[in-house]
């Protein structure tokens, strides 16, 4: 089957169009975590030929998304403990200083926004779609990042919440359905906490979310570990 481009869109240079179709493919785990990318078959399946799509590669691999493994060839790279870890601590390093900017600036009607977006999450658990929350979910983290109207703050934001995209789409099932509640309480206390605003209980709400999150994947992910080591 070959590979969708993300979206409709003109692409300036073939190497563009096979980076964002990769990149699109291993975000939404079409490409499977550890599955090898051979380079041929990828230009078949994108009816382009071999130089882009080892331009793309080189590209992914500078993000992370791709791993040249010796006597293997390209990968896409695993999840792993350390790929969960580095995902949640950044995402809890830059929400804490946009968070706080948002705080600070007590605008509120940016924090009406926040809660609406809250409430079309709960719109979506009774409705049974945790798909729909989690898209909403993106939603909301991103828009904190994006308030305070620093453009790298956003732009870094994105990309960490692509790689959380990644691995709930991975886990979705063993992570999402246990987590939504606790995470929509936790919402609300960071609302709550911003339109105090107290920065020092919002600081600690932004790192437990996070580290909450953090923790329900890896216990998920060990307990997979160890399901897969008594089959052996």
């Amino acid at each position: 089957m070959p590979l969708a481009p993300p979206e409709p869109s003109r692409h300036r240079t073939k190497q563009e169009f096979v980076y964002r179709t990769l990149r699109a493919g291993i975000l939404q785990c079409e490409l499977r975590p550890s599955e090898r990318l051979v380079i041929d078959d990828l230009a078949r399946r994108l009816d382009v030929s071999a130089i882009p799509v080892r331009e793309a590669l080189q590209l992914l691999q500078s993000e992370g998304l791709v791993l040249n493994v010796p006597h293997v060839g390209a990968t896409v790279a695993p999840i792993s403990r350390e790929s969960i870890a580095d995902v949640f601590s950044v995402l809890e390093g830059l929400e804490t200083v946009a968070a706080r900017l948002v705080a600070t600036r007590g605008d509120r009607a940016a924090l009406d926004q926040l809660a609406a977006l809250v409430d079309a999450m709960d719109r979506a658990l009774a409705a049974g779609d945790t798909a729909r929350w989690a898209e909403i979910n993106r939603r909301f983290h991103l828009a904190i990042a994006t308030l305070p109207g620093l453009p790298m703050l956003r732009e870094m934001t994105e990309r960490v919440l692509d790689r959380w995209d990644r691995v709930r789409r991975f886990y979705v099932k063993g992570v999402l359905d246990h987590r939504v509640q606790q995470a929509q309480q936790e919402h609300r206390a960071m609302i709550d906490a911003m339109r105090a605003p107290d920065l020092p209980r919002l600081q600690q709400l932004v790192r437990e979310h996070n580290q909450g999150a953090m923790q329900s994947y890896l216990s998920f992910l060990s307990g997979t570990e160890d399901a897969a080591a008594g089959g052996d």
